[in-house]
């Protein structure tokens, strides 16, 4: 019987270092040059969990698996998302990751000065979203977004942003959504004095006129020094990406004098002051351009060819740079 006894304790040993040992060896090889995607669903208990990991091809045994996380203590902690199981990762080094909530991660780029046009068709085409807000209208969207904030137009941050895959694209609007706000409300806490803007989405439309006016980042704050001149001198702002925003996709390429002179909410060579709505979405640089406008006399500028522009402060001065750099004379 002592022996039977001895057998039986020598075996659990063996048993037990062996498992130990499986527990820390490659799932995968190291040589191995890609891994193995899987995805575990919401509300999966343990054992389910390791079916479905079984099933993407994992080749580990979900009996063991299931006891590994039990004798760990990880046998609730397991996260539902999808992962990926990459060369040299062992048994013990997956239950970590699932503890974890390793996901694969995903990137979306949002650009400054897309549109939220651009922006919802860049959400909408990402493959690694889940695309909850598919058929919903800009507005419907935006009350999932913000209840403060009934139009889109200019309210998302440009930026990269990560995710695990098959995580809403909703998170992503909201993402970005707040981070515009922090942004622009460290801007408009750090604004130059006596600005002729009433409220923070003022300035964030002056922020998106100057991310359309230019696309050289030293010439922002002139640009909106030229803006705001205009707005205290009770001038048009006369900016062509307001009409091109205004004209949507009518807008073919080419702005056009009738184009100028055909009268929409967001023409600012027909109306006074700033448009309804920003006309995309600004970066750092315009948003602390707007808040921070140059110090100068010029109300006018023209396109040099270079990418740089020719500021002036009197319409002569204007002229004739314009018969310089645009007509050749």
């Amino acid at each position: 019987m002592k022996k039977l006894f001895r057998r039986i304790i020598l075996l659990g040993i063996i048993a037990g270092a062996s498992f130990m040992f499986w527990a820390e060896q490659p799932i995968l090889p190291t040589e191995q040059t890609s891994g193995v995607e899987f995805t575990i669903a919401a509300g999966s208990g343990l054992r389910s969990s390791m079916q479905q990991i079984d099933a993407a091809g994992v080749p580990a045994n979900p009996w063991l698996m299931t006891v590994l996380a039990q004798i760990t203590g990880n046998s609730t902690k397991l996260k539902a998302g999808t992962y990926e199981l990459k060369p040299g990762t062992t048994p013990n080094g997956l239950i970590k990751q699932l503890v974890r909530g390793e996901f694969v991660q995903e990137a979306l780029t949002i650009i400054e000065g897309w549109n939220f046009r651009q922006m919802r068709q860049a959400i909408d085409n990402h493959p690694g979203l889940k695309h909850d807000t598919a058929g919903l209208s800009d507005k419907d969207l935006m009350a999932k977004v913000s209840t403060d904030f009934p139009l889109p137009e200019g309210l998302f941050y440009p930026d990269t942003y990560l995710f695990a895959k098959n995580s809403s694209d909703l998170q992503i609007y909201k993402q970005a959504h707040n981070l515009m706000l922090k942004r622009l409300n460290e801007a408009w806490l750090a604004r130059n004095d006596n600005l002729p803007y009433a409220t923070p989405y003022e300035a964030l439309i002056m922020a998106s006129i100057v991310e359309k006016e230019t696309g050289k980042k030293s010439e922002r704050s002139m640009i909106a020094g030229v803006f705001v001149n205009r707005l205290r001198q009770g001038m048009l702002l006369q900016t062509d990406p307001t009409v091109i925003y205004g004209m949507g996709e009518q807008f073919k390429g080419n702005i056009r004098k009738r184009d100028l002179q055909t009268d929409t909410p967001h023409n600012t060579y027909t109306r006074l002051g700033l448009p309804p709505t920003p006309i995309a979405l600004p970066g750092a640089e315009s948003l602390h351009a707007a808040m921070n406008p140059a110090q100068t006399d010029a109300v006018y500028f023209v396109a040099r060819g270079d990418g740089s522009s020719q500021f002036s402060a009197t319409l002569d001065e204007h002229n004739n740079a314009v018969n310089k750099y645009q007509r050749g004379r």
